[in-house]
């Protein structure tokens, strides 16, 4: 087997197909899902592309909000996806943007930070972003709907969760850097 055909199967298995396997549990899926696509944020905002953060992880983060609708049963498109995740954006509000700006200000100033406060800072938020389109569709699943005070409070638990979680990524994020 060809590279190329090992590394389409992996992504079909990992990705594009989870929500049909059979020897993972949905939630052990969703939260696959959310470390594979925090990782994979991760490696690509510590890549040297100042201010352009916002424009590449964004879509990457509504696509991983296709994949964890997709688990649950209840599809989203991409733009339903890129919604949710703007809506997420604007609810949690300033902090969200404040991180972004900080992300493209390390790597016009202090480039050689930015491996080591991007990692966890992206990773982090990717993943807070992650379980809080988990927890909302959770609810839109069960025909409830979440309040913004809801929202925020998620997004705290998950930012904290996602903050520990880094820790034990980076070498994975360092991995998935070096195959962009």
């Amino acid at each position: 087997m060809d590279i190329i055909e090992s590394a389409k199967q992996r992504i079909q298995r990992e990705v594009t197909d989870i929500e049909n396997r059979t020897d993972l549990t949905d939630d052990q899926k969703r939260s696959r899902i959310i470390h594979i696509f925090s990782a994979t944020c991760a490696a690509v905002a510590v890549q040297p592309i100042p201010f352009a953060d916002i424009f590449v992880l964004t879509p990457i983060q509504a696509y991983m909000g296709t994949r964890l609708s997709a688990i649950r049963g209840m599809p989203l498109s991409e733009k339903e996806a890129k919604d949710l995740v703007v809506e997420i954006g604007g609810v949690v509000g300033l902090g969200m943007i404040a991180q972004q700006i900080a992300l493209g200000l390390y790597k016009t100033g202090l480039p050689f930070l930015a491996g080591f406060t991007t990692i966890p800072l992206v990773y982090g938020l990717t993943y807070a972003i992650g379980r809080v389109m988990d927890l909302y569709l959770e609810k839109k699943e069960r025909g409830q709907t979440m309040s913004q005070a809801d929202m925020r409070a998620a997004w705290a638990k998950a930012r904290e969760e996602g903050k520990q979680q880094a820790k034990t990524a980076k070498a994975e994020v360092m991995e998935r850097k070096d195959q962009l």
